[in-house]
């Protein structure tokens, strides 16, 4: 069986779909590149709750979790199979690393995963489960999430987060259509990027410190917690690969980033 690596990409706007960019071409080359993992286990920005909880469900829902955007959207689903026993597998890698974990019997995919599978394996015929985020506990909370999933990388399993190396909706309202990416932008984005590649552990885990820009770029840091999942999922000492990078409307980081 294949070993899998742990992803994580940037998902960007509910529209990601149906837009043509350098992110959607990257989305679409990205399944081939991986080639076809045994099941997905998804860590997506869009579900929190207070435990990680993670979906048994069957069959699971394409979620529309946006409002106002074109009708077309509203009509796509990403009807992938779900994963159960993969489900039961995460929560007792969960609980065997001391966290107290809740399965849900019904919870769909929201945008933050069903997005950027329908590029990457538009069959949509690879068992996905999803994971949520408990963002309030912080980053270190989720390197160590990520530790405790990284058996499931021998097993066939893809471990694919999803949320946005930089987010602030804010700054995209004033920013919308501008092809010029924002310097205090760029400079968190090139941190990141050293700092992944460096693994310099402590510095990310601490990173609305460290890093320039970081609250700018990260008013809340629920888009960025999801990378962290993969970084613990990630080798100790593995390698870091910058899959993609790309800035949109200025000021939302569009990188991805590969864990080994």
């Amino acid at each position: 069986m294949k070993r899998q690596p742990a992803i994580f990409v940037s998902h960007g706007s509910p529209t990601l779909p149906l837009e043509k960019s350098p992110a959607v071409d990257f989305l679409r080359g990205l399944g081939d590149a991986l080639g076809r993992p045994e099941s997905i286990l998804v860590v997506s920005a869009h579900w929190d709750t207070e435990y990680p909880a993670v979906s048994a469900a069957a069959r699971p829902e394409t979620i529309y979790d946006f409002y106002g955007f074109p009708p077309e959207l509203y009509r796509l689903r990403y009807p992938a199979p779900g994963a159960p026993q993969l489900a039961g597998r995460v929560a007792g890698l969960l609980e065997a690393g001391g966290m107290h974990v809740e399965i849900d019997p019904s919870r769909g995919l929201d945008h933050g995963a069903w997005t950027p599978l329908y590029h990457m394996y538009p069959k949509a015929d690879i068992p996905v489960t999803q994971l949520s985020i408990q963002w309030r506990e912080g980053p270190g909370h989720h390197v160590a999430l990520g530790e405790a999933l990284r058996p499931l990388r021998d097993e066939g399993v893809l471990i694919f987060t999803s949320g946005g190396a930089t987010h602030n909706l804010r700054e995209l309202s004033h920013q919308r259509g501008n092809p010029v990416p924002q310097q205090w932008t760029v400079e968190f984005n090139e941190w990141l990027a050293d700092a992944l590649a460096a693994r310099r552990m402590d510095e990310l885990i601490d990173y609305r410190q460290r890093a320039p820009h970081a609250v700018r770029n990260h008013p809340t840091d629920e888009h960025l917690i999801p990378l962290f999942v993969a970084l613990g999922a990630g080798d100790a000492g593995g390698a870091t690969q910058r899959l993609h990078s790309s800035i949109a409307s200025g000021v939302i980081s569009m990188d991805a980033y590969r864990f080994d």
